[in-house]
């Protein structure tokens, strides 16, 4: 049984104070009751003296001299992914709950070490998958529980967004295997994790990939996959949208409903038509919502999972196990467009 706060507010600090960062701010903020923030963390000065200064707490360049000096009971891990690991291992050894954004790692390995870390702790590992909490999708996964689409035969996602030359330079990490990924591992990330959330286990993955940018990782590609249950779909994606983000969006077709979610970050439920009619199919026109930003409104929603769990009132909606399910999948694509084969999951047994 994993400890439990609730006899006073939580105290979290938050590490990497980049693009991401303003969500998780923002989500502090909105929940001020139930959080205390103690410090901030960034190897940048100037990215952490601006939150430093507007909350009224003391900035770090190292995590472990943070952990030692302030032990707060959580830790945001805003940081480029392929360090996340480390991080997260370094703050389970201090006794610290680890929240970390998408995706949790760069590595399965280094995955799996996370979660094995922060349990031999006995901490929590939060993984942000904000978009879950999004109200179009979570209508949309109400409907696939309740098994309104009868057997589902096929599921295609499109994510056509932009980012020029000027987005991976504005930082070294960007654009690298070892600590960002590319399009599929970092900005479509949330939309690979709706193909296991959304319609069940995966059998197998077949990917192609390419690179137009100045960079190492791919900006565009395509998914072939077959899950388990024997639906078939496909996934394209590229960052090479001209002039700007287009479309982010889920086709579902089964034998009893057809669902389009579109919109540039499936905000906009454009089809919603099965077999027979539901209460809740009144909700659709409000649960659209209009977005300039890729983000969505997920993560307060996200955030406040992450209280009730430490309170003991629930369970974690992305812990570190469900977190490597969609880790797992971006593996599998990557060793199927370098290999050039199929890829079974699971990768291991």
């Amino acid at each position: 049984m994993l400890p439990t706060i609730t006899d006073r507010k939580l105290r979290i600090a938050i590490v990497g104070c980049g693009r991401i960062a303003k969500n998780h701010f923002g989500s502090i903020d909105k929940h001020a009751d139930n959080f205390e923030l103690v410090a901030v963390c960034d190897t940048n000065p100037a990215h952490s003296a601006p939150y430093a200064n507007q909350y009224d707490v003391p900035a770090y360049t190292a995590i472990d001299d943070m952990l030692v000096k302030h032990k707060p009971d959580l830790v945001s891990l805003c940081t480029p992914s392929g360090i996340h690991a480390d991080q997260a291992v370094l703050a389970a050894k201090h006794g610290v709950h680890v929240i970390t954004e998408k995706p949790m790692a760069t590595r399965w390995s280094d995955g799996v070490r996370m979660v094995k870390a922060c349990d031999e702790a006995g901490v929590r590992l939060f993984v942000v998958k904000q978009n879950r909490r999004n109200t179009t999708l979570q209508l949309l996964k109400r409907a696939v529980q309740e098994k309104r689409f009868g057997k589902i035969h096929m599921v295609h996602l499109n994510v056509f967004w932009t980012r020029p030359q000027e987005y991976y330079d504005s930082a070294k990490w960007r654009g690298t295997w070892e600590f960002d990924g590319g399009a599929f591992m970092n900005q479509a990330s949330h939309y690979v994790d709706l193909l296991e959330w959304l319609i069940g286990p995966i059998d197998k993955i077949q990917a192609m990939m390419s690179t137009t940018r100045d960079i190492e990782v791919e900006d565009t590609g395509v998914l072939n996959v077959r899950w388990r249950n024997g639906a078939l779909g496909s996934m394209s994606v590229t960052m090479l949208t001209y002039p700007q983000n287009l479309e982010g969006s889920i086709t579902i077709l089964g034998e009893k409903g057809t669902v389009r979610v579109g919109g540039v970050a499936v905000n906009d439920i454009q089809l919603w038509q099965f077999d027979e009619a539901h209460d809740y199919d009144a909700q659709i026109q409000s649960a659209n919502y209009e977005t300039t930003s890729v983000y969505g409104f997920g993560h307060p929603l996200y955030y406040k999972n992450v209280i009730d769990a430490m309170r003991g009132e629930d369970e974690p909606e992305t812990d570190g196990r469900e977190g490597l399910k969609s880790l797992e999948v971006l593996i599998a694509a990557y060793l199927s467009a370098r290999d050039s084969k199929t890829i079974s999951l699971p990768l291991e047994y």
